[in-house]
């Protein structure tokens, strides 16, 4: 599999890092040879977060502490395709509409993630977030509460919040 997204999967939250692990793995399996899955974000920093915020054109509605990356409970992703058959994946498959984007989308979705394509504004089609137990969406202001409240941890050198 892919070594890059392995180690990202690694900064997720502790509460989803091996279920996400163990999707990853099969949402990959049901990819055809030649065809990868990567995460190209978990995690991310309250500073690279506002670095892709002031980014244009915009790729983010989310400053620092209001995006769910920042609490390491979301992840976009990309395809990449060995175009060469030379076991090099080096290739991404923008075609949002390719039987690729469709496996993904349909295997993430059906293991309980929401995903920011079905977005009624500022869709955001690579990405995906855990949800609670429940079944309801995190919501970054309670989580910013608890992080401001110091009601956290430390894990692989990433301060997360409790759930």
């Amino acid at each position: 599999m892919d070594k890059i997204t392995l180690e990202r999967i690694e900064k997720a939250h502790p509460i989803i890092r091996e279920q996400l692990k163990a999707h990853y793995l099969e949402c990959n399996n049901k990819l055809p040879k030649g065809v990868r899955l990567r995460f190209s974000h978990v995690f991310r920093t309250f500073k690279e977060q506002d670095e892709l915020f002031a980014k244009r054109p915009k790729v983010s509605n989310a400053k620092g502490g209001q995006s769910i990356h920042n609490y390491g409970l979301a992840f976009d992703y990309v395809v990449l395709l060995d175009k060469d058959k030379n076991g090099i994946f080096e290739t991404v498959e923008w075609n949002l509409k390719s039987p690729y984007h469709k496996v993904v989308v349909d295997f993430l979705k059906s293991n309980g993630y929401e995903w920011g394509g079905d977005w009624k504004s500022f869709k955001d089609y690579p990405h995906f977030q855990a949800k609670k137990k429940d079944g309801k969406s995190y919501n970054w202001r309670e989580l910013k509460v608890k992080l401001d409240k110091k009601d956290t941890f430390i894990d692989n050198g990433v301060e997360y919040v409790n759930l």
